[in-house]
């Protein structure tokens, strides 16, 4: 195989015109080549036509596949959005837990009924069992809470207490 690689590999160049697509193409083909390994062994001659009609079916059916499902610019547009790092919701959640804990235990049922299960102000106000404006006031003070329980937890917030002590004179 390693004789006829850099041949196949410009065939199948050739047959795409796209690098991408030829990549994609011959490791398609060595792929096949290793399946049928033991068929190929004994058969100098006939492997590099074998190869090239591998690369060739390969061609065919990848540039079929692609003019049968083309990429829309809509679709292509999501495609180039960055994916979101899980490890920012994982550094989030380590600092949100113990934030979260630090708060008064009413102050979590609003925020874990609102933000948490998604209830509205009426679905929340029934579950805890306090009127609606409790809910909206006491949301109000724990998000504050919160972002200041969050503030003095987060490194290079400027409000943590190492932070704080080097700021002044």
């Amino acid at each position: 195989m390693a004789r006829y690689g850099e041949s196949v590999r410009a065939y199948v160049a050739r047959l795409t015109r796209n690098r991408t697509i030829a990549d994609d193409v011959y490791q398609e083909t060595l792929l096949r080549a290793w399946r049928h390994r033991q068929a190929l062994v004994g058969r100098e001659g006939s492997v590099r036509s074998w190869l090239y009609t591998v690369a060739h079916n390969a061609a065919v059916d990848v540039l079929r596949g692609r003019r049968a499902y083309p990429v829309t610019d809509e679709a292509w547009d999501l495609l180039q959005r960055p994916v979101q790092d899980h490890a920012d919701a994982v550094v989030a959640t380590a600092y949100l837990m113990p934030a979260l804990r630090r708060l008064t235990a009413e102050h979590r049922d609003v925020i874990f009924e609102l933000y948490y299960r998604r209830s509205t102000v009426t679905e929340a106000a029934k579950t805890i069992g306090i009127p609606p404006g409790t809910v909206k006031s006491r949301a109000h003070y724990a998000v504050r809470a919160l972002r200041a329980e969050l503030a003095s937890l987060m490194p290079g917030s400027g409000n943590s207490p190492s932070a704080r002590s080097e700021d002044r004179p």
